[in-house]
């Protein structure tokens, strides 16, 4: 079986490159370890919520609008914030971001990944041109000699899977996630490192509304984020929040031992009851959290996209972002390359993918590792630059504007 585009990753990344190409009329495969069922909307629960959610920025909905999924998302359920609220514990420091300041509807969207996925997966079944695969195990990656000019095929690699199918690709995409298969089996180098913290994500019901605003809290331990879902289209129903607490391991297994009234108890202090109680708490998940990054994005007819070329802390939401953007440039690159009659699986033509984003990526990267830095610092003198420069930062709306517009992906 051979085609000109395999992407191993059903999920939101691969899922978003297959259909960011499937106009293009190349043969295209997506491969997935678990099944690929299309969806049947509605199908999300009223009262049950995916603990694992993602802030979409504008230009991550102008993406997924392109592509047709944002509607499908919209059917479904997503919650736009318009406002931000950003404070330090030990201190006075505060940031106030509201979507009103740069003549905007909303900053983003809060969506859970479910059904961000359910969208995506919904399009990829009304594209009869996409082969679906799934579920399969990738058990081995042969590199094939780079073909002569004239050679119809064009294959850089051959995949064997589990069943004994043999698949070949003129490009092979890596969308399997942080551990990923097809990284290893291709032997790109990769440099990780742990943060020494867990996140742990769940939704709760709040007595006080969350009134379309995203709250952070930065704290000795950790930052505890509170994100607005909407639970039901009444305007009035705002107290379902999806909730992301990253704390140092022996803070997060103490959470994770306690009985939900005891955890929703020391939530409620750690946000300082800003929503008042927390009425309700659903199964909590505790995940370890690593940053990793690939030397490079690209081999001979490989690429790698989403958490396969960098994972990065949650603290701002980013990740799924950056995922996406390197599928639309990935897609981009492609569709430029046939539009020259060039060879698409060429390292030249990869390696301009690479370029348009392994520096935006690791620019957010040690962003994200400098503000870990900055607040595992407890030293006075740093206590004091911290509290100072958010205040500062929170007067100067010119300054404000220009760090909203870049995280919503405008600048």
């Amino acid at each position: 079986m051979t085609f000109d585009v395999i992407i191993v990753g059903g999920g939101l990344v691969g899922a978003s490159v297959a259909l960011a190409l499937a106009d293009t009329g190349m043969r295209i495969a997506v491969l997935d370890a678990q099944p690929l069922a299309a969806p049947a909307p509605p199908d999300v629960a009223p009262h049950r919520f995916d603990p694992r959610v993602s802030a979409i920025t504008p230009a991550s909905r102008r993406f997924l609008d392109s592509l047709g999924a944002w509607s499908g998302v919209a059917r479904r359920r997503s919650c736009a914030y318009t406002d931000m609220q950003v404070w330090e514990a030990d201190g006075t420091g505060s940031i106030h971001f509201a979507a009103q300041d740069i003549h905007c509807e909303s900053l983003g969207h809060i969506v859970e990944n479910a059904v961000l996925l359910a969208a995506l997966h919904e399009c990829l079944h009304a594209v009869p041109a996409i082969t679906l695969l799934a579920p399969v195990s990738l058990e081995a990656l042969q590199r094939l000699p780079v073909p002569a000019p004239l050679d119809a095929d064009q294959s850089r690699t051959q995949l064997q899977l589990a069943d004994g199918r043999q698949l070949r690709a003129r490009v092979l995409v890596a969308a399997d996630g942080g551990a990923s298969r097809v990284r290893e089996l291709a032997g790109f180098e990769l440099s990780e490192w742990d943060y020494e913290h867990q996140a742990i994500v769940t939704t709760v019901r709040t007595r006080l509304p969350h009134r379309h605003t995203a709250t952070q809290r930065f704290m000795d331990e950790g930052v505890l984020a509170f994100l607005p879902l909407k639970a039901t289209d009444a305007v009035t129903d705002q107290h379902v929040t999806s909730i992301v607490w990253s704390v140092v391991p022996d803070k997060a297994a103490a959470l994770m031992a306690l009985g939900d009234e005891d955890f929703a108890h020391e939530l409620e202090q750690a946000i300082e009851g800003r929503f008042g109680a927390i009425e309700q708490v659903d199964p909590r998940l505790c995940v370890p959290l690593r940053q990793r990054h690939a030397k490079q994005y690209v081999q001979e007819g490989i690429a790698l996209v989403g958490d396969a070329a960098h994972t990065i802390h949650p603290l701002a939401g980013q990740g799924v972002n950056l995922g996406f953007a390197d599928a639309a440039a990935l897609a981009s690159q492609l569709r430029q390359a046939l539009a020259r009659d060039d060879e698409i699986g060429a390292l030249q033509v990869l390696r301009r993918y690479q370029r348009q984003r392994i520096g935006h990526n690791l620019g957010m990267m040690w962003v994200m590792e400098g503000f870990k830095r900055l607040y595992a610092d407890q030293a006075l003198p740093v206590r004091w630059l911290r509290n100072a420069g958010m205040a500062g930062l929170d007067r100067s709306l010119l300054l404000k504007s220009r760090v909203m517009r870049t995280a919503m992906g405008m600048d």
